[in-house]
């Protein structure tokens, strides 16, 4: 992906068809909560009105090997953003139902907040699914928008005070990853 707005890193197969195949499977059978958000305090609530998106929890494994394969990337990603990362969040592992979305929103780095997601440098989505309508991830700034195009096992990496979304399902289930570098 280009240098140019908005300022995208991608890697195609980060997991490997296999995997993430496997993954979905786990994470269809899976238990979860509702995903929170984050504003004034420190603690994540629920709002609906904001998110609606539930939380999956997969089995400690699978969360360590993404962790692993995050971690393997680290460099890469650093050398392409020019920062320097310490470590990557515990990543969510997310199922957006029909009418689930994510509103635009920033995922920290900027300036605005003094809670521990500001420390987040750089926003990484793992796409694990096509077998569903919207749930576009789409990136916005005040004169255009783009929407990612992508495929089972991409990752996109970007700058987490790029403002960005997730469109309304329209049918089906998506099924994604999101972590962050701090």
């Amino acid at each position: 992906m280009s240098k140019s707005w908005p300022d995208l890193f991608g890697v195609s197969q980060f997991l490997e068809p296999f995997l993430v195949d496997a993954i979905v499977a786990e994470l269809k059978a899976a238990t979860g909560s509702a995903a929170t958000v984050y504003g004034s305090t420190v603690s994540g609530t629920i709002d609906e009105s904001v998110r609606r998106t539930f939380r999956v929890k997969p089995s400690n494994e699978t969360v360590a090997l993404v962790i692993q394969k995050l971690l393997a990337l680290k460099e890469a990603v650093e050398k392409r953003f020019d920062v320097v990362l310490k470590e990557c969040e515990e990543p969510q592992f997310l199922r957006y139902r029909e009418g689930d979305f994510f509103v635009a929103h920033q995922d920290g780095n900027t300036g605005l907040l003094r809670l521990e997601t500001e420390q987040r440098l750089i926003s990484t989505v793992i796409f694990l699914n096509r077998e569903y309508g919207g749930g576009s991830l789409v990136f916005s700034n005040l004169r255009e928008q783009f929407q990612v195009s992508a495929e089972p096992g991409m990752l996109v990496a970007f700058r987490s005070e790029t403002t960005h979304e997730v469109t309304p399902v329209t049918h089906g289930e998506r099924y994604s990853i999101a972590s962050w570098y701090r």
